[in-house]
């Protein structure tokens, strides 16, 4: 048996193993055979891992210090597929996100600074800068595990993390709007065309209407999966966009070769509904409703980049998010979305020109993490 140290935390609604690279092999071609045995792949119930069977329990994290100037540390992230073996290491994972600063303090990565330390990041999938705000428990001088910040789909409260990402616009296509538009018609074989709205914002994301795919834009993620119908459209969806930015050849290209790019959402306006908890979500808690698909399933929660692109969308006149919330927000320039678990609190920092062009120097959110265990994870020669 092989052996590598790791530590398995929470990371906002995602949660998985962190591996500072400088422990993992020098030879990368090791590492995905690697990452699959730590997660039970290719087995979708995982028994032989820690995997936890859905894309969002299925998070790989590789963090190391940086050499660059101003930024403390660098880290990429592996997204195991469930049932597959294979490791898609094409986006990055705004929930994981927020574990790196934590991690980064305890595994000494980084200078403390009390109250307060801010890890100023760098994501290596994406080539995007994030900083990350980590509170320091002043008897520990390291990170205060425990606090009062509670966030949707994650039991009781922990310390607040202020994670900000820098500059996040064209993460992947190097544009906030890849197509140029901010709606266009679609081309979706086998179902005719569809009204989207593609973005670039920490990852590429096409938003439709839930009306449009047959859907309330309120079902709970089972019943989302159930729908044999509703799941072929949205991945028909998905595949056209990625063929429309350029990650795919074809449907079939882009479901078998890039399953986490784009992901893809669907949207209505502002509705009550029971979450997964079997908790009231009031529709006036709202801007906007969201569901989104992430590798193939319905997102318990909200992925935290897939909540960027939507709260950006949400402020893009004649976008299908800004359409659906009215182009209104109860808090100007704060978006909240409801999603499966509760809701979230986006501020995108969006900026217009006087050309019409647009700005984004940020996108920042609340979340909260978690040290779960560490200690060594075995895997099979």
């Amino acid at each position: 048996m092989r052996k590598f140290k790791t530590v398995y935390m929470r990371g906002g609604t995602s949660k998985g193993c962190m591996f500072l690279r400088e422990d993992l092999p020098a030879d990368r071609a090791e590492w995905d055979e690697i990452f699959l045995q730590v997660m039970g792949n290719p087995d979708p119930k995982q028994i032989d891992g820690m995997g936890g069977t859905v894309s969002s329990n299925n998070k790989i994290v590789i963090v190391w210090k940086s050499d660059e100037p101003g930024i403390d540390v660098e880290y990429e992230v592996g997204q195991v597929i469930v049932g597959k073996a294979q490791v898609d290491f094409k986006s990055n994972c705004g929930n994981m996100t927020s574990a790196v600063g934590p991690f980064a303090v305890e595994e000494g990565l980084v200078e403390v600074v009390e109250p307060i330390t801010t890890v100023h990041m760098l994501n290596r999938n994406t080539d995007k800068y994030i900083d990350v705000t980590v509170p320091i428990d002043p008897d520990t001088h390291t990170f205060a595990q425990d606090g009062d910040c509670a966030i949707a789909g994650v039991d009781g409260t922990a310390a607040e993390l202020l994670v900000k990402f820098l500059d996040p616009a064209g993460a992947k296509t190097g544009v906030l709007l890849p197509t140029g538009q901010v709606r266009e018609t679609l081309e979706v074989p086998g179902h005719g065309t569809i009204e989207a709205t593609i973005l670039d914002v920490s990852n590429p994301l096409v938003v439709v209407r839930a009306s449009d795919i047959g859907l309330s834009g309120t079902e709970l993620p089972a019943d989302v999966d159930a729908d044999a119908r509703a799941a072929e459209l949205l991945e028909a969806i998905r595949g056209a966009a990625a063929v429309e930015m350029g990650f795919a050849t074809d449907l079939a290209d882009a479901t078998a070769n890039s399953p986490a790019v784009p992901k893809v959402g669907f949207v209505t306006a502002p509705v009550s509904y029971t979450d997964i908890a079997g908790k009231e979500v009031s529709a006036s808690d709202m801007d906007v409703c969201a569901r989104v698909i992430s590798v193939f399933k319905c997102h318990k929660a909200c992925p935290l980049t897939a909540a960027s692109a939507i709260s950006v969308a949400a402020m893009l006149e004649g976008s299908i998010a800004h359409e659906v919330c009215g182009g209104v927000l109860a808090k100007p320039g704060t978006v909240r979305i409801g999603h499966p678990s509760g809701v979230m609190t986006m501020v995108p920092d969006l900026v217009e020109g006087s050309d019409g062009s647009y700005e984004l120097p940020s996108v920042a959110v609340q979340r909260t993490a978690r040290r779960i265990m560490d200690g060594t994870v075995y895997v099979r020669k």
